[in-house]
């Protein structure tokens, strides 16, 4: 992509240190430029001379008649004031361009000595492009490029003839500046400006002086310039072109009342998801990777990349360590989540919310507000912020207290209050409101992994360390957890005895949660490595187990501890579709080498 080359200068008034009759009148003399086609032609004819005020509309040579339509203005000139040895000629530029060549068009004689200089840095500090000179050497001390190709400074335009008209001609690339990609740094070092500028530093008088003059010579002592064109384009870094349209051409020339017609400005209509007045940065919601500029060499786009926030935010951020973790593969991340979400991605959703699993991750109303009970849910969690469990929207219970809501008893508890549910001081169950012992059999339905109270309220010691874990994934329970579960265990035996078990599945997974569904346990896990299978089938995901097995001090078994890998093998239901694990599973906490040797096990003994 490549913007149009239009005249930089146009438009734009230069600033020079002098100007012909500033102070006062002024006389000043000159020969017609007919007369004056070589410095061979027999006789120069008579000069003429007029008069400059710069407050004389008539009579005043500015600096924007150097700079104004040529073809409308083609005998319009600056000159400076009389006498002048060392004249400065800037134009300043409100942003960056790229240059492509220069060209002055002299009234008078050009100058003996000449640089053209251009900075980055508006102006702060300039570097040479040319060095103009009759004699390079004796100037400025550098070879003459008529001589050495590719120096800092020529002979090329310093002669006196023509002595007007005569053109003075800087191109920024040429044999000796060769650019394969022209958004380069080297190029952009070499093409890129804020501000120009001339210092004409030395002037020679035209060869018809040695005829006998009438008029004064001092009044011919004066640089005189009709034309200033400084070709070039707005610098777009590769991401902009030129539309086919007027109105959105990316250097638009505007018409609006006051403006200058034909003025280039430096504003890029951006293409490939960049924005900025030189596509130098990625547009807002595309901060997913670097940005870089297009390739000029080889066509690359550079593109930049949309960051996934799943439309709950309209800009995103550059994130170099979020890029170096993820192996350079994503460094976006999102601003200001929205629709009660956070996270790099948006992807989860904020304390006191849930995942609604009915709607996708992009849906305005993908997290619910939790629904917790406020008299049976617990106002401290190893995460004090949060009120129900982020994926599942169960909410975290008080001591004793059950349901996805923390709304009612664990069976074996009574008294639903401020401070949870008691246990019943019985042998048995009791009466959920009364605690009135009841004459049945015995019958605990307290579906939480592992570490379960027992019937007697026992106080506890849990640490907000005891509930972190890896990969910023949180386990709970709906109660507090004593540690007096204790199991009797399947142990991995022989190869032939885990054989003759024929288990359904054979599968690696971390415990989330437990919760009570009044008729049945449910633990949910994630996971993380298939084994085997059996009829059921088995993603590398979030699913539900379900324990067949507790004991009478209200223990599941086997223990499965929220927050823990483990290796489980067990059965299935494959009219329900459930994996289930009662006292016949293999739960053994995960090592690499057991489930190595499981593995090896499936894979060679099991015929």
């Amino acid at each position: 992509c490549n913007p149009p080359v239009g005249n930089l200068a146009a438009g734009r008034t230069p600033v020079t240190t002098t100007t012909c009759g500033q102070n006062s009148t002024e006389l000043f003399c000159f020969y017609p430029e007919q007369n004056l086609l070589h410095h061979l032609s027999p006789g120069c004819g008579q000069p003429r001379c007029s008069k400059c005020n710069t407050n004389q509309p008539d009579n005043s040579h500015l600096p924007a008649d150097m700079t104004d339509d040529f073809f409308a203005n083609p005998i319009s000139w600056w000159q400076s004031a009389q006498g002048v040895h060392r004249e400065e000629i800037r134009l300043d530029f409100e942003t960056e361009f790229y240059l492509t060549h220069v060209i002055a068009v002299f009234k008078s004689p050009r100058p003996a000595a000449m640089v053209l200089e251009r900075s980055q840095d508006y102006g702060q500090t300039w570097r040479p492009y040319k060095y103009f000179s009759v004699n390079c050497t004796a100037t400025f001390g550098l070879q003459d490029d008529l001589i050495e190709e590719g120096s800092m400074c020529t002979s090329r335009y310093s002669d006196a003839v023509p002595c007007t008209r005569g053109e003075v001609i800087y191109r920024a690339l040429s044999p000796a500046n060769k650019i394969e990609d022209p958004y380069s740094p080297e190029a952009q070092d070499l093409l890129k400006l804020t501000n120009l500028r001339l210092l004409l530093l030395k002037r020679q008088e035209c060869p018809c002086h040695g005829s006998g003059l009438v008029e004064k010579p001092q009044r011919f002592a004066h640089y005189a310039i009709y034309d200033l064109i400084i070709r070039g384009s707005c610098f777009c870094n590769g991401h902009a072109e030129e539309s086919t349209h007027f109105i959105s051409r990316l250097c638009g020339f505007p018409r609006e009342p006051g403006s200058c017609v034909g003025i280039v400005h430096g504003k890029c209509v951006c293409r490939h998801n960049t924005a900025g007045d030189h596509c130098e940065k990625c547009a807002p919601l595309y901060n997913d990777q670097p940005w870089k500029p297009g390739d000029g060499k080889t066509g690359a786009p550079n593109e930049c990349r949309k960051c996934r926030c799943h439309n709950h935010a309209e800009s995103c951020h550059f994130d170099l360590s979020v890029w170096l973790a993820s192996g350079k593969r994503s460094g976006g991340v999102c601003d200001n989540c929205r629709h009660n979400t956070e996270g790099h991605r948006c992807q989860r959703c904020k304390p006191g919310f849930y995942r609604d699993r009915e709607k996708p991750l992009s849906s305005p109303e993908v997290c619910k507000p939790c629904a917790c009970q406020p008299m049976g849910s617990a106002n401290t969690t190893f995460s004090s912020s949060w009120r129900c469990h982020p994926r599942t929207g169960f909410c975290y219970c008080k001591p004793g207290v059950a349901g996805p809501k923390c709304d009612r008893c664990l069976v074996g508890y009574w008294g639903f209050g401020e401070n949870g549910c008691r246990p019943c001081d019985c042998a048995r169950g009791c009466d959920q409101h009364t605690g009135t012992c009841s004459n049945g059999e015995p019958f605990f339905n307290i579906p939480i992994g592992g570490q379960i109270p027992d019937l007697v309220q026992t106080p506890t010691n849990e640490s907000e360390e005891e509930w972190r874990w890896n990969d910023h994934e949180q386990g709970f329970s709906a109660l507090r957890h004593p540690e007096k579960c204790v199991c009797k265990e399947k142990v991995l035996g022989s190869v032939s005895d885990f054989c003759q078990m024929k288990y359904a599945y054979v599968i690696k997974a971390r415990i989330l949660s437990a919760h009570d569904k009044g008729t049945h346990a449910e633990v949910v896990i994630k996971v993380k490595k298939v084994l085997k299978s059996g009829k059921v089938k088995i993603a590398r995901s979030n699913r539900s187990i379900y324990p067949e097995s507790w004991t009478n001090r209200g223990c599941t078994c086997p223990i499965l501890n929220p927050g823990t890998d483990y290796l489980i093998a067990g059965q299935e239901d494959s009219r329900t579709g459930k994996l289930l694990v009662n006292m016949n599973s293999l739960v053994k906490p995960w090592k690499a080498h057991l489930g190595k040797q499981v593995s090896d096990i499936l894979r060679t003994g099991c015929k």
